[in-house]
This record gives C-alpha cells, sequence and structure tokens, in this order.
C-alpha cells in the first residue's frame, strides 16, 4: 500500500480561483440582469443607448502583482476585439506591453504574457482595440473602441506586491 500525499497542489488552488471567479462573474451578471426594468426580448435588439454599448464592451480586473502576466477576471466584447496592455505615459496609456485577441462573447479567466513585467508601485491601461482581421495586433489597423459618448473602453489597473499572491505574473 503507497502512502497517499496530503494537500492541494498549486495548480489546483489555480483552477479553483478562476472557477470561482467565474461563477461570481455569472452571479453578478444573472443578477444584473434581474434587476433590470427592461423586458425580456427573445430577438436582438438595435440601440445606441450608451448603458448598452458598455455592457457588451468591458473588462473586468483587479490590481495586478508585479510581473510579465497580467490576470484578466473576463472580458466581453459585442465582436472578435484585442485587449492591450498598455504602460503609463504621464496619466494616459502609452507604451503597447500586451495583447491578446478575444472572439466575441464573454470570456472568463484569461492571462496576457507582457513583453516588459509590470512594476511594484506602478500605473496600467487595458484597453479593448477593434479588430481588422489579422492575427496579430497592429496599432494602425486595430483601434481603441469607444463607448456612445466617445471614451476609449479600458481598465485602469495597478501593479502592486500587495495583490492577491494567486495572481503573481
Amino acid at each position: 500500500m503507497e502512502p497517499q500525499a496530503s494537500g492541494v497542489k498549486t495548480w489546483q488552488w489555480v483552477v479553483t480561483i478562476i472557477v470561482i471567479i467565474a461563477i461570481i462573474v455569472i452571479g453578478i451578471l444573472v443578477s444584473g440582469s434581474k434587476k433590470s426594468e427592461t423586458p425580456v426580448v427573445t430577438e436582438p435588439v438595435v440601440t445606441t443607448e450608451p448603458t448598452t454599448v458598455a455592457a457588451l464592451n468591458r473588462i473586468v480586473m483587479v490590481d495586478q502583482y508585479p510581473g510579465n502576466i497580467v490576470y484578466l477576471s473576463s472580458v466581453q466584447v459585442e465582436k472578435s476585439a484585442w485587449v492591450v496592455i498598455h504602460a503609463n505615459n504621464a496619466g494616459q496609456p502609452g507604451e503597447i506591453i500586451g495583447s491578446v485577441h478575444f472572439a466575441a462573447g464573454l470570456t472568463a479567466g484569461t492571462k496576457i504574457t507582457l513583453t516588459k513585467p509590470t512594476v511594484d508601485g506602478g500605473t496600467y491601461y487595458a484597453v479593448i482595440y477593434t479588430s481588422d482581421g489579422a492575427a496579430k495586433f497592429n496599432a494602425k489597423t486595430d483601434l481603441p473602441l469607444k463607448d456612445a459618448k466617445g471614451n476609449v473602453i479600458m481598465k485602469i489597473f495597478h501593479a502592486s506586491a500587495a495583490a492577491e499572491v494567486n495572481l503573481k505574473g
């Protein structure tokens, strides 16, 4: 009889955390739709209201542990798009340090490997860009996606050694 190993491997914890985050995101999406006073519609409805545009294109993430990987809790895009990570340039998105392509819909638990690591105390930007259909991100043809008010759709985050240890990059 062989002795049984006790304890849980690191990858099992990571998978468990990702599943928990996905369940929370789905719960928020479901509970948010129940609070809406909009009637349930079985056919697609085209509208230009800013809340609809923002709801179809968004990034959910938390501050990140410094390193060469950024973890996204979820990304929701109406059409195929890129999420691009920018370094800070005087309070605005600057140098591009990473990108990942997303198909239309909701994607949970994704990581982006960076060309330059984030540093403790740094501010960074995750920006949604349109996709020109090419397999590689092109800053000249893939443009920042804007909401109905003309604002670029992005999430500002910070690199912090105090961030969740399970999110080390």
